[in-house]
């Protein structure tokens, strides 16, 4: 007798369709599962096998073998161990096909039969639902994920005992309505950083307002104690909310990377790795090709804290990240292609001492330690931040000014960053899209400069000898600035302000 349970599985940012076949011969009692399966998978035999007997269920007593098609690919994790059981169970007679006809079956079992959360589970929606299939079981701890899929009816198994019964129609078991739970470290702190805690540094709370509304990568250089750091985190409370697409691809990646099985992403995130961070785990990698912190800070903000410090494998690795929005990590045996549009904001000092340049305190750093310090940072990436801005030391005497009890400056530049989203939303007819992400041929196109700007523009490229990625660059910020001022078109004015975030 042959059995056949469709599942699938995740697979890089997408998903593959498997099939747990199964087959049960007489001869000695065996339970062998076939076709490149891992350690993991291996070991759901007994998972399998005690989830069946402490649910109630009779093992066969006969030889069991398990082939998951197609056997060249390779899998891994706990998905596959419910289709596995239901196999086992149609192979004995306590199932039938029509049970399980055109349903798809994925999670983990625990000894006592309960089903327990996996990863990826919108991968595995997504691929199910685009193979025609609209019923599809999975742990109730997944529920609040796989429904933001639409389309296809998800239900929430809790045990293995409770999924038969209902697919025996003996009761209506499985859960189908929930509350959406916000996943707690991605929510948008209120009470965090904003605008009126930072004393001082009108330019740079300036910049940050463009940076956010433009999608602008940002570099913040500065002494200590200046408040980059406390910029970089109240730049976070500005940001947008999340559109329903943006959720969907974000708490997908979170899920893929096991950070969230349960929960749904509902705002945007604001990753901050320390420097000591190898290039797999900001790049992506590792067993199973899993994304990095560049992709888990799609459509957020990733923050490099005194970015010279960085190893300089880690930072050219962003290069191509940054320009092309995606990651492709190729191993022997797969290749990846992970979403990674974030905005970039980093800080740094201007020397290894930090104070280069002050007034007040004398730089002990030599002249080739500065050089070594600087030269961390290469050219091309250089040439991939739009903007840069200088901050001073605030003076001791305004460090002791009380602190505003209102939000009234962060709440003015929120609304201000928000109705510059809308009009690039309206110029390029959809959400997600930003200044910033446009390509040279787009910017040609899509924006328009009044002939004093374009005057302004030659002059100033000439003179700080612009390379064409510089060019376009200030062009796309002097865009958001005009987007800012509810311009509709660039003007002399809004190419000046940009200019002056140029590295000089």
């Amino acid at each position: 007798m042959i059995s056949k349970i469709h599942s699938a599985i995740p697979y890089g940012f997408d998903g593959k369709m498997v099939e747990v076949e199964g087959d049960m011969n007489r001869g000695l009692p065996a339970f062998n599962i076939v076709g490149m399966a891992n350690k993991t998978i291996n070991e759901s035999r007994e998972r399998v096998r005690s989830a069946i007997v402490n649910s109630g269920f009779s093992f066969p007593d006969k030889k069991v073998t398990i082939n998951l098609a197609p056997a060249d690919l390779e899998k891994d994790g706990s998905y596959l161990d419910l289709p596995i059981a239901l196999s086992v169970l149609m192979l004995s007679g306590q199932l039938i096909k029509p049970d399980v006809h055109h349903k798809l079956f994925v999670g983990e079992l625990s000894l006592n039969g309960e089903l327990r959360p996996i990863r990826g589970i919108i991968n595995i929606v997504e691929t199910a639902k685009k193979r025609g299939f609209k019923e599809i079981f999975v742990p109730i701890q997944n529920l609040p994920q796989a429904a933001m899929i639409n389309g296809v009816t998800i239900y929430g198994v809790s045990t293995l005992q409770n999924l038969f019964l209902q697919l025996k129609k003996q009761g209506d078991v499985c859960e189908t309505n929930f509350a959406l739970k916000p996943l707690e470290k991605a929510e948008k702190a209120e009470n965090g950083p904003i605008l009126d805690h930072i004393r001082g540094q009108k330019m740079a709370k300036r910049a940050m307002e463009i940076a956010v509304a433009g999608h602008h990568n940002i570099l913040i250089s500065g002494p200590p104690g200046a408040g980059k750091t406390l910029l970089a985190n109240a730049a976070a409370n500005l940001l947008p909310d999340l559109t329903t697409n943006e959720k969907v691809d974000i708490t997908k990646i979170y899920s893929l990377a096991g950070m969230a099985t349960d929960e749904v992403v509902e705002a945007r995130p604001f990753r901050n790795p320390h420097h000591t961070a190898s290039a797999t785990s900001i790049i992506g990698g590792g067993a199973g090709a899993m994304p990095g912190e560049i992709s888990l800070a799609h459509k957020g903000i990733l923050f490099l804290d005194e970015i010279p410090e960085f190893q300089r494998s880690v930072l050219e690795a962003l290069r191509q990240p940054l320009e092309d929005k995606k990651i492709t990590i190729s191993r022997a045996n797969r290749k990846n292609v992970y979403p990674a549009d974030f905005m970039l904001i980093a800080t740094m000092n201007p020397c290894p001492c930090g104070y280069l340049g002050d007034p007040t305190h004398e730089c002990k750093c030599s002249e080739a330690q500065i050089l070594n310090y600087q030269k961390k940072l290469s050219g091309p990436l250089f040439d991939r931040i739009d903007m840069y801005v200088n901050v001073e030391k605030v003076e001791n005497e305004d460090l002791m000014k009380p602190l505003a009890e209102s939000a009234d400056e962060h709440n003015v530049v929120k609304n201000t960053i928000t109705g510059a989203i809308e009009r690039q939303k309206a110029r390029f007819g959809q959400d997600g899209v930003y200044n910033s992400s446009l390509s040279s041929f787009q910017v040609s196109k899509l924006l328009k400069m009044e002939p004093d700007a374009k005057k302004l523009l030659k002059e100033a490229s000439d003179r700080l000898n612009l390379s064409a990625r510089a060019y376009f660059k200030t062009i796309k910020v002097a865009q958001t600035i005009a987007d800012l001022d509810c311009a509709p078109i660039i003007t002399a004015k809004h190419l000046a302000e940009a200019l002056t975030y140029r590295k000089r």
